[in-house]
């Protein structure tokens, strides 16, 4: 059996797919009952599974005409995914969230499998017999690493 907050995601993800906007509006209240769960159940749902690195933003009003807006970042030219790569890379990335990184960015079909996983194995952390290949300190490390997916993420969205 899935998970509560995987079937409310999937019924979320599902909503978008209905739906000609890049956007829907929900209610906390109507969705917790639905599921038969608490509000702070989808809060978590939300935070989880519709973040700016999921390419989602999300806005929220509390009360009793309370929403949710959810709203799919969509990028009409290279110049706006670029922007978004910066914002959501910044200045350095370990390994680790380079490679969660990917695999959102595969989910949502932004990149193929196999282009994933080229670029996985040129961010990775380059160990030969125990050794660093590269004798950097770990934040220049995830420096370079944050600048090459940059220009990586960038030159395959041109392709």
């Amino acid at each position: 059996m899935s998970s509560l907050t995987k079937v409310i995601g999937d019924y979320i993800v599902t909503l978008f797919s209905d739906s000609p906007k890049s956007e829907i509006v929900l209610r906390r209240k109507d969705l917790a009952e639905k599921f038969g769960c608490v509000p702070s159940q989808i809060n978590y749902v939300l935070r989880s599974r519709f973040s700016p690195e999921q390419g989602f933003l999300i806005q929220s009003q509390r009360g009793g005409h309370g929403f949710i807006r959810i709203m799919q970042l969509r990028f009409g030219d290279c110049d706006e995914y670029a922007e978004h790569l910066e914002e959501l890379v910044r200045d350095a990335i370990s390994e680790q969230e380079a490679r969660r990184l990917m695999v959102i960015l595969q989910e949502r079909g932004v990149v193929s499998p196999r282009e994933r996983l080229l670029v996985e194995v040129a961010l990775r952390n380059q160990e030969e017999q125990g050794r660093v290949l590269f004798d950097l300190p770990p934040y220049k490390r995830d420096t370079m690493r944050a600048d090459l997916l940059k220009k990586i993420l960038v030159s395959l969205a041109m392709s």
